[in-house]
């Protein structure tokens, strides 16, 4: 057979020097690339990266809002990091999130003047936690009962949840007659601030540590990573396959749903069936973008938030068009993504010096 003119070989003797070269290579081609799209709409470039980073961080009140949009972005790429690693695809965090917001909705709309503010706001995190993590269960069951697919299984429970949410909307819960509005929650029902932003922001860097030990130090951290290389290794070695597909699954879906509780009593202060705004999707690309390394997610949600930020001022300040805004952010993702390829894989001419030596 007559070579192919090109060939992708994986890498297995990259220095970490030159990965890192790679990845700041491709984050300059993003910046290049993104300048080229303003010219073309008439910005300078300069002006518009400075309003970026001006309007993301250039203010206490600005770093606040950066702070809020990457607190759940973080909070849900540490929730799926353990499903990822033990190659269980779970996309329904978005589903996930927002149960965990109805669970913690439900005690904050109805035992608001029964409890003090420390144990509702305890309460509401738990119910939070419990409803979200029998969401990621569902789908989890069927998977080691009968092997269904868990990619499509978690993106339809999505539907269902938001369904639900549009349901109480505008029925049980709903405020105002009419208004298909949830009322807001009362004072005694929402995060306190720390540093100007809701207490949120360290819970989840506690749960950043937690995350970093349990899968790198911890006999079910192990066992996640077992079974991701190879369930029928894990059985050899007598694991309960199900039963650590069950409670991973439970785990991320409780933390996606703790998330949903810091949403919706840190920023929110009510229910909406949009009430995770996308974040369970795009925490995909931030636990692939770190390699599941909890630290480095941390670095990545906070890019992706100063992004958003900034992208919101663009449109404000230098009448941008937000379409505009989404290919900024987009050429950066997809360099970031891609960038990735060139780490782990080659490309081999037809002829080159690999193929000459081969013959």
């Amino acid at each position: 057979m007559r070579e192919p003119i090109l060939r992708i070989a994986r890498r297995d003797d990259l220095g970490r020097g030159v990965r890192w070269a790679i990845r700041g290579g491709s984050f300059v081609a993003a910046i290049l690339l993104g300048a080229i799209i303003f010219l073309a709409i008439g910005n300078n470039p300069l002006s518009a990266y400075g309003t970026i980073l001006s309007g993301s961080l250039g203010k206490a009140t600005a770093l606040r809002q950066t702070a809020k949009i990457a607190v759940p972005l973080l909070g849900t790429a540490l929730a799926i990091a353990p499903c990822f690693k033990m190659r269980f695809w779970n996309i329904g965090a978005e589903g996930q999130i927002t149960a965990g917001a109805v669970g913690a909705t439900y005690f904050a709309l109805f035992w608001y003047d029964s409890l003090p503010s420390p144990l509702l706001l305890v309460v509401m995190a738990l119910a939070g936690a419990v409803l979200g993590g029998v969401w990621a269960l569902i789908p989890a069951v069927f998977k080691a009962k009968w092997g269904t697919n868990e990619t499509l299984f978690t993106l339809m429970m999505n539907y269902i949840i938001i369904g639900v949410v549009r349901y109480l909307q505008g029925g049980p819960w709903e405020g105002k007659p009419g208004s298909q509005v949830i009322t807001q929650f009362d004072s005694a029902a929402t995060l306190p601030k720390v540093l100007g932003v809701h207490c949120g922001w360290i819970i989840v860097l506690a749960l950043t540590v937690a995350m970093f030990i349990y899968m790198k130090y911890s006999k079910h951290g192990y066992e996640i990573s077992v079974i991701g290389e190879s369930e029928n290794t894990a059985r050899y070695a007598g694991m309960n396959v199900p039963w650590i597909i069950l409670r991973t699954a439970f785990l991320s879906g409780a933390i996606s749903g703790l998330v949903g509780f810091i949403v919706v009593s840190g920023a929110n202060y009510t229910l909406y069936d949009g009430v995770a705004a996308g974040v369970g999707f795009t925490a995909i690309t931030v636990a692939w973008l770190a390699q599941l390394n909890p630290f480095a997610m941390v670095g990545i949600s906070a890019l992706l938030a100063v992004l958003e930020k900034g992208a919101d001022t663009l449109q404000t300040r230098m009448s941008v068009p937000a379409s505009i805004s989404d290919i900024i952010t987009g050429i950066f993702l997809f360099c970031m993504l891609g960038c990735e390829f060139f780490v782990n894989y080659r490309i081999i001419l037809r002829g080159g010096k690999e193929a000459a030596e081969h013959e």
